[in-house]
C-alpha cells in the first residue's frame, strides 16, 4: 500500500525558506512519479512541481520556477520541495502525491488521495 506524509511546514517571513519533505512507503522511486501540489485559501489545488520516475525531467508551475527545487533521497524513500524566496501568495497546504503515470500528476487525474498536507504561512 502507498503511503505519503507530508511535513516540515510552518510559518516564514517573505523571501524566507522552507524546505518540505515528504515520507513515502510501498513504491519505488523507480517506477513512480513524485509530486508536489498546494492550495490556497479560497483556491484550487495546483501543481507546484513534478519529476518523471527514475530523477528525469522535473516539471514546475511557472510561479515557483527558479526559486523551487523538488528533490529525492531513494535511500530514505523521502523527497522534498526546497522552497526558496518565498512569497506571500505561496500561503497554502502543500501535498506530496506518487503516480506510476508521471501525465496524470501533472493534470492531477490520478486515483490515490490526498494527505493531510502541511500549510506554509508566508507573512508579507
Amino acid at each position: 500500500q502507498v503511503q505519503l506524509v507530508e511535513s516540515g511546514g510552518g510559518l516564514v517571513h517573505a523571501g524566507g525558506s522552507l524546505r518540505l519533505s515528504c515520507a513515502t512507503s510501498g513504491l519505488s522511486f523507480s517506477t513512480y512519479a513524485l509530486g508536489w501540489f498546494r492550495q490556497a485559501p479560497g483556491k484550487e489545488r495546483e501543481v507546484v512541481a513534478v519529476v518523471k520516475r527514475n530523477g528525469g525531467s522535473t516539471l514546475y508551475a511557472d510561479s515557483v520556477k527558479g526559486r523551487f527545487t523538488l528533490s529525492r533521497d531513494t535511500a530514505k524513500n523521502t523527497f522534498y520541495l526546497q522552497m526558496d524566496n518565498l512569497k506571500p501568495e505561496g500561503t497554502a497546504v502543500y501535498y506530496c502525491n506518487a503516480d506510476r503515470n508521471f501525465g496524470a500528476l501533472t493534470t492531477m487525474t490520478f486515483q490515490g488521495s490526498w494527505g493531510q498536507g502541511t500549510l506554509v504561512t508566508v507573512s508579507s
